[in-house]
């Protein structure tokens, strides 16, 4: 796990949101989280009580209504990047799509059935990530798995003719060549 802390917006389900520090992995622990806020307090809150974490460029503390600056929630065309392409519906009925890794790290919080991390559809945006407690959602949909082009394998060194066989078989006088 990494020490370094990154910057985070922890929004509940009251609308409710809460700036602070969290690491990228690991944080979940006994059904809870616990954040670090700006004076360097640790608050614990419950993941039933949490809607998403973003992890977020800047903090915009001026912007109450909507400091993660996440307006983009779905995609407006396929995503070109690599991963499952997903559209989560909370709790509350709305509705955010993101990218999940195609890799290990996709099992990291659902092994303990925490939550999934996605990447947003805009990812030019404050927000970089998103932390989704298993807890805040109510559907999940794959609606594709992004690969990227398919590139031609190479064949197996078995079924490539080899031209070594045939290489000095001039130099041997005809009468000991094997057959």
């Amino acid at each position: 796990m990494s020490s370094a802390h990154k910057k985070v917006i922890v929004r509940r389900f009251t609308s409710e949101t809460l700036p602070g520090y969290l690491p990228l992995s690991g944080f979940v622990r006994n059904r809870s989280i616990d954040l670090l806020d700006l004076s360097g307090r640790v608050i614990p809150l419950g993941l039933n009580d949490i809607k998403y974490v973003c992890y977020v460029r800047e903090f915009n503390l001026n912007d109450t209504a909507n400091p993660e600056r996440l307006t983009r929630r779905t995609f407006l065309a396929k995503p070109r990047t690599e991963g499952l392409w997903l559209r989560l519906t909370f709790r509350s009925g709305d509705l955010l799509e993101g990218l999940a890794p195609i890799d290990i790290t996709l099992t990291d919080d659902l092994i303990h059935d925490a939550g999934i991390q996605l990447t947003p559809p805009d990812v030019r945006s404050n927000t970089q990530r998103i932390f989704v407690p298993r807890t805040s959602i109510t559907e999940l949909q794959l609606l594709a798995v992004i690969t990227s082009p398919s590139r031609r394998k190479p064949l197996p060194a078995s079924s490539v003719p080899s031209l070594q066989e045939d290489l000095f078989t001039n130099l041997i006088p005809p009468n000991t060549r094997p057959n």
